[in-house]
C-alpha cells in the first residue's frame, strides 16, 4: 500500500531532482522515496549512537585497547 503526500521544495532543489530523474530515467517519487529511506536510516543510526554515548554502563576503551583487541 502507498499513500500520496505533497511537499513544498525550493525551485532549485526541484530542478536538481528533475535532472537526476531524467538522467536515471526514474521518477521524482522514486528518488524522493530513496532519499527519505536513507535519511531515516541515518537518523536511526544517529539515535543509537547518541543513546550509547549517554549510556554510562557502556564501557569506553582507548584506541590502544581497541588496537590490541583487534590485533592491528
Amino acid at each position: 500500500m502507498s499513500t500520496a503526500i505533497s511537499i513544498r521544495m525550493p525551485d532549485e532543489l526541484v530542478r536538481e531532482l528533475d535532472s537526476v530523474a531524467k538522467t536515471t530515467e526514474r521518477s521524482r517519487s522514486f528518488h524522493i522515496q530513496k532519499a527519505l529511506e536513507i535519511y531515516l536510516g541515518e537518523q536511526a543510526d544517529l539515535q543509537i549512537a547518541l543513546d550509547r554515548l549517554h549510556d554510562t554502563s557502556d564501557p569506553v576503551i582507548s584506541i590502544n585497547e581497541m588496537r590490541d583487541e583487534l590485533d592491528v
